[in-house]
Order: structure tokens, then C-alpha cells, then sequence
């Protein structure tokens, strides 16, 4: 009978455990800084080294890409932030769209090892056979 108790005792602490583990990982992730680009670097003192998700437009003719890693310059309110990415960008990763990335401020660029490219209504409107949600 005590042995069954305690059976019980430790299954539930690793569950209690697991579960906490899942909740510190979600509000970890929901925590995440999202800045414009124009606001992070209106902020960047206040950012420091930490993670952070910056949004902005790839502007046209600054992508170099060497092997895996690109670099290139993202905009927003007229405000440029040099970039370099470890990893493979996006298939549908090209200048003069809108993207969003992960990563921290590293000297005098930003370092990002997540591209996350936003689509816009005139994308959804032109290219309906690459979405693959329902739209209402």
C-alpha cells in the first residue's frame, strides 16, 4: 500500500514537472521583444544582447549570400539595420519584401538565425495556389 502510494507521489511530481516545463517554454516564447526596425533602433541601448524579434522590408540590391549565411539591409520609417543570418534563408526570401527575424543586436549589426517572411493581401490575392489556409 506504501509502495503504491508513492508510485502515485512520483508520477505526479513528473507531471507537475513536465508541465511546468511547457508553460516556462511557452511564455518564454511569448515574451519574445517584437520591435520595427525603426524602434529597435530607437532602443537598442535599452535592447542590449537580449533576443528579440525586429521587423522591416529587405531593401532591394543589399543580399549577399555566401554559401548558407546571407547578409542584407532591412528598412523601416527610413531607418536601415545591417543584417547577417546563419542558415538558409526562405525559398521565398528576396529584396523588397517584408520580413521578420530572431535574433540579437551583435556590434553594429544584427544577428539573426530565424527568417520569417510575411505575406501581404496582394500576395495572398496573386499567388493563391502556394496558401494553404482558409480565408474567411
Amino acid at each position: 500500500m506504501i509502495d503504491t502510494r508513492r508510485r502515485l507521489w512520483l508520477a505526479g511530481i513528473v507531471v507537475l514537472a513536465a508541465l511546468g516545463f511547457l508553460v516556462f517554454q511557452g511564455l518564454g516564447n511569448a515574451t519574445l521583444y517584437f520591435r520595427t526596425a525603426d524602434e529597435a533602433v530607437a532602443q537598442r541601448d535599452q535592447l542590449g544582447d537580449r533576443r528579440f524579434r525586429i521587423e522591416g522590408d529587405v531593401v532591394d540590391g543589399s543580399v549577399r549570400q555566401v554559401g548558407n549565411d546571407v547578409s542584407f539591409t532591412l528598412t523601416k520609417a527610413s531607418v536601415e539595420v545591417p543584417v547577417r543570418h546563419k542558415g538558409d534563408p526562405p525559398e521565398l526570401f528576396r529584396p523588397g519584401i517584408p520580413v521578420v527575424l530572431e535574433g540579437r543586436f551583435q556590434g553594429d549589426y544584427f544577428s539573426s538565425d530565424r527568417i520569417l517572411v510575411r505575406h501581404s493581401e496582394t500576395y495572398v490575392a496573386e499567388n493563391p495556389e502556394r496558401v494553404t489556409t482558409t480565408l474567411r
